[in-house]
């Protein structure tokens, strides 16, 4: 009986489905769930489309050329951490620009991103649940792996409508040629393919203990060792390249050189800025910084006394001030949105010592699908047109970005429109502010598989720790946010009526997921193409063993990486 009311379920979303008006090839194809609020709001988003149209025309006329866009994300970070002064003096640091740019602006309360870094810089980038472009796994050091190059970037959308762009900081998309931004439609790219582990592959970690075995010629020598192929030899920390030019590495691969990265991007961030202000030409920026090192620096600078405070209130904080200050410098500020955020949640789980990053409002971290993952710190500044001091309650997530800056710029038009774009036009929130936002939902991955549905003040959990309600068809894993931030409460009788909903939402999801099926990550051979390499990254693609002695192709595995599975049974409640 129970499959029968699947299928008849399945019959009724399927011709649901249909009535759904299908997008024109002109028109941007949205998630399921948007049809169903266009359809209950579109005539009122058509009339404010049209204020909204004729407010971007005379702020360009106003400025001579379309708003500059610069997106500042760094790592790791729960809500309140920045922004909200009275759970900072709980926490022990002081961050003031972004403090003074939150209340010139725009402090967001519902920012939504995916749970870990390197997803949530694919959905940034892509405008897509990185469930859609296959970039759910976490970049480690010689992954081999990295966003398709059929991927379509912001910065390919916003250089075809004549802005000159710019990555600079951690990227983590990838370690493969395909995948380096300035091969994904950035101009100019200073970059690192990992993240902030880079600087525990190093000697000095070696000799500390916090990286261990990596740098072998460091330890005595092992009798019992074999295999000289397992540990990685080479590796490029740092790179840089133009839009059709040259990689090169940048530095080497010591902690020194790690250190050097954020002061490097910042200054290549600021001086983009200027050069192309002075030329009168838009500009597009992406600083992602590393935010700090995983070795403790003696000097400290927050009360916490912790890797992530001092790199918010040392680091991160400076770089804003010296960012507003030059965007006002140069006579820009006026027209150029800044958009500063984390990319998930602290840290919480298995965390190197000292790092000072810990749950506040919200239960769970990175990695978790639970709010303390994915509802991030975020707050956007623009003078003149973001009226200052607004706290803002709706839902806005990270692939919007993606949308609303091609609308700011006047490249819709160059949005892809073969694949579902998640990311959905926030332009209107940002001018109106409070209560204008046109999304009420999200959907929140776990690695590749669907870990939580969010649908205004209501949450219910797909993966659950109660299996035997899940199995009988009547779940408990029903949430009111609003009184149940930590998750903590799960309701079966109170909410049960949402199963249905919920489940219509499920469906239409993932029914339109057959119609526009996801993309895969690419895989190769790292660090090709480095005109600098060393010769350790030379060598990366030629193992060193005689090839004729084998049975198999040595670099097979690399096509069959997405076959490693994610936990099955992974369960929320690894935020307790």
């Amino acid at each position: 009986m129970q499959g029968i009311s699947i299928f008849f379920s399945l019959v009724i979303w399927m011709i649901f489905l249909i009535f759904i008006p299908i997008p024109a090839n002109s028109q941007i194809v949205h998630d399921a769930e948007y049809y169903v609020l266009e359809a209950q709001h579109g005539q009122k988003w058509t009339q404010e489309d049209r204020e909204l149209d004729e407010k971007l025309a005379e702020l360009r006329k106003k400025h001579g050329r379309p708003p500059n866009l610069i997106h500042i994300m760094w790592d790791d970070t729960a809500f309140g951490d920045v922004g909200i002064p009275a759970i900072q003096k709980v926490r022990g640091l002081e961050t003031p620009n972004l403090n003074i740019m939150a209340a010139e602006g725009i402090l967001f309360t519902r920012m939504y991103t995916e749970v870990g870094c390197t997803p949530s810089r694919a959905a940034s980038a892509t405008g897509r649940l990185a469930v859609r472009s296959g970039m759910y796994n976490i970049g480690m050091l010689l992954e081999s792996h990295g966003m398709s190059g059929e991927e379509v970037t912001i910065a390919e959308v916003l250089s075809k409508a004549g802005y000159a762009t710019a990555f600079h900081g951690k990227w983590h998309l990838g370690d493969i040629e395909e995948s380096y931004p300035h091969n994904q439609g950035f101009d100019e790219a200073f970059f690192s393919g990992y993240n902030q582990i880079l600087s525990l592959n190093t000697r000095i970690a070696e000799g500390a203990n916090a990286s261990i075995g990596l740098f072998q010629d460091m330890l005595p020598k092992d009798p019992y060792k074999l295999d000289d192929s397992f540990i990685t030899k080479g590796w490029v920390q740092i790179a840089e390249g133009e839009k059709g030019g040259k990689t090169r590495q940048w530095g080497d691969n010591t902690h020194e050189n790690y250190m050097k990265i954020d002061p490097e991007a910042q200054r290549r961030t600021l001086e983009f800025i200027e050069r192309n202000a002075k030329a009168g030409k838009p500009f597009y920026v992406a600083n992602w910084p590393m935010l700090a090192s995983f070795i403790p620096n003696p000097k400290k600078c927050a009360v916490a006394r912790s890797l992530l405070q001092d790199g918010l209130q040392c680091n991160i904080d400076p770089f804003i001030g010296k960012l507003m200050a030059k965007l006002e410098e140069l006579g820009i500020a006026e027209n150029t949105l800044v958009i500063a955020m984390a990319d998930n949640g602290p840290m919480a789980h298995n965390p190197p010592p000292g790092t000072g990053m810990s749950e506040t409002i919200f239960r769970g971290g990175k990695g978790d699908f639970l709010e303390g993952g994915v509802r991030v710190p975020a707050q956007a500044w623009w003078p003149g047109v973001i009226g200052n001091g607004q706290i803002v309650g709706d839902i806005i997530h990270e692939t919007d970005l993606f949308t609303t800056f091609a609308r700011l710029a006047g490249a819709t038009q160059y949005i892809p429109t073969d694949r579902v774009i998640d990311g959905i036009d926030q332009t209107g929130l940002l001018i109106h502010g409070d209560t204008h936002s046109r999304r009420d939902h999200v959907f929140i991955y776990a690695g590749p598989r669907l870990g939580a549905t969010v649908k205004g003040p209501y949450k219910r959990h797909w993966i659950s720790p109660d299996p035997v309600g899940e199995a009988s068809g009547i779940p408990a894993a029903f949430y009111f946010l609003p009184s149940d931030p930590r998750e903590k409460t799960p309701m079966l009788v109170n909410l049960i009526h949402l199963k249905r909903p919920f489940n219509r939402m499920r469906l239409r999801h993932e029914l339109w997921k057959k119609k526009y099926p996801d993309s895969q990550e690419v895989h190769g051979i790292p660090w090709t193409g480095i005109e600098n390499a060393s010769p350790e990254v030379q060598k990366l693609g030629k193992p060193k063993m005689d090839l004729q002695k084998l049975p198999f192709d040595p670099l097979e595995y690399i096509e069959h990486l997405d076959q490693l599975p994610f936990d099955p049974d992974m369960d929320p409640a690894l935020g307790n």
